[in-house]
């Protein structure tokens, strides 16, 4: 039987190299796939992906194992996106005449969008809220409830914001018929 997850990270945490492999083998499908589906970008997602995996292990030190280890990664990548998204938008404020900023990223980052299908360009015009609750709920297959506990907000809040990505993604798809 495998070693559970929560045992894992308790030993990663004091220094046990070959659990911290494990854990990284067993999640990093599930850390990139999520952090794809937060930045609508293949080679952010991949960095992201790689920047979460260097921190990880400072970061399990402070892992109290009271939540399945999945919902506690889950918030890693999720507040990892949020720090990437504040990132971006500092850039593009310097980009306006703050500074000497280079914006290349920025364009890759539109040509890399507009060459996305459809969900993934809506996806892109929703709120971050709305876009973490998707990819949660939708992307990783948790339950309203277990999403609101990675988002700390209630199952109530949940249902709501995926009640409002339909009504938006709905109106999307109507202003791309027209």
């Amino acid at each position: 039987m495998d070693t559970p997850d929560e045992m894992l990270a308790t030993h990663a945490a004091q220094g046990d190299r070959a659990a911290f492999a494990t854990l990284v083998g067993r999640h990093y499908d599930r850390i990139h796939g999520l952090a794809w589906r937060l930045t609508g970008s293949q080679a952010e997602a991949e960095d992201l992906a790689q920047d979460i995996c260097a921190a990880l292990p400072s970061k399990l030190r402070n892992w109290r194992g009271e939540a399945k280890f999945t919902t506690w990664l889950y918030r890693v990548v999720v507040n990892a996106a949020h720090d990437l998204r504040r990132r971006q938008a500092t850039r593009a404020k310097a980009a306006q005449g703050w500074g000497d900023w280079e914006i290349a990223r920025q364009d890759e980052i539109a040509a890399q969008a507009e060459a996305a299908d459809w969900l993934a360009q809506a996806m892109t015009r929703l709120s971050p809220e709305l876009r973490d609750t998707v990819a949660l709920v939708l992307g990783q297959e948790m339950t309203q409830a277990e999403a609101g506990v990675v988002l700390g907000v209630s199952e109530g809040t949940i249902a709501w914001r995926m009640s409002e990505v339909k009504k938006r993604l709905r109106a999307m798809a109507r202003e791309g018929a027209e």
